[in-house]
């Protein structure tokens, strides 16, 4: 089913193409007006009927093309592959989560109050932790 529809996708784009560049422009209705080739009554399609015919053609080629667009895209991201890959990213944004937690800031200071009166405080640098010696084991007797 799945290369049924990348076929006639294909199929479909190509000939929307050429339908596309088989319709007239805007300067060939004037050119019929004045006696020239465009859209005289002894054409294939009569005097409008070409426009109208490729319009319809146009429009349902559209059609097709966009549903298969579509079609391929959902089918697309719900693939076998694309599902699995989402569960494995999905797998380690939890773990992350789980493993990153906030450490504590060392000393846990405040910024202190501006100076009032002018005269300038200097700031304090951080203050350095000093390592805690672990208790010591109790003696045996």
């Amino acid at each position: 089913m799945f290369a049924f529809i990348i076929t006639m996708h294909v199929v479909v784009s190509i000939f929307l193409i050429f339908v596309i560049l088989l319709q007239p422009g805007k300067g060939d209705a004037m050119a019929g007006l004045a006696g020239g080739g465009g859209g005289g009554a002894n054409t294939v399609f009569g005097g409008r009927g070409s426009v109208t015919f490729l319009s319809k053609v146009t429009t349902v080629c559209a059609i097709i093309f966009m549903v298969t667009s579509l079609t391929l895209a959902w089918r697309s991201s719900h693939s076998d592959s694309v599902l699995r890959a989402r569960r494995n990213l999905a797998a380690q944004d939890a773990t992350k989560k789980t493993d990153t937690t906030k450490p504590a800031l060392p000393g846990a200071q405040s910024t202190p109050a501006p100076a009032t009166g002018g005269a300038a405080v200097p700031v304090p640098g951080p203050t350095p932790v000093t390592p805690q010696k672990a208790p010591a084991p109790p003696a045996k007797k």
